[in-house]
């Protein structure tokens, strides 16, 4: 074979060898959305949110969290913030969170996890808007 041959049978496979590889995922690619936006203030209040691979649009189940909290950081009071903990969840790939919410107003839900077979930390802070 010629070493011109060599080169044409090369450039032919390579378009082939890069479908083959798989596509790499970055923890950019996960991100987690509020199920709802408004939410009545009152204790015992549940924050639910899922967690979205951005490329396919699926939600992702079995992540980790490990790192939560909720203040009103968007009304301008970090410092007031209520307790939260984790629940049970229905869905795969939505996590829920029982609160108070004591005043109506703004709430920053501050979220750290771990998505599994992904390295890094996926950390999300979504705005939520509780109603009188």
């Amino acid at each position: 074979m010629t070493l011109i041959n060599t080169l044409r049978v090369l450039a032919a496979a390579l378009p082939l060898a890069a479908v083959s590889l798989p596509a790499l995922a970055d923890i950019k690619d996960y991100e987690f959305r509020l199920v709802q936006n408004e939410i009545k203030q009152g204790n015992g209040v549940v924050v639910a949110v899922t967690l979205i691979d951005k490329r396919s649009g699926k939600p992702v189940p079995d992540a980790v969290i490990f790192a939560q909290r909720i203040d009103m950081a968007p009304d301008g009071m970090e410092m007031m913030a209520s307790p939260i903990e984790t629940m049970p969840s229905t869905e795969s790939g939505t996590y829920r969170f029982k609160t108070n919410l004591t005043m109506a107003g703004g709430w920053r839900l501050s979220l750290g996890a771990k998505v599994q077979g992904e390295t890094g930390t996926l950390e999300n802070k979504l705005i939520l808007k509780a109603l009188p």
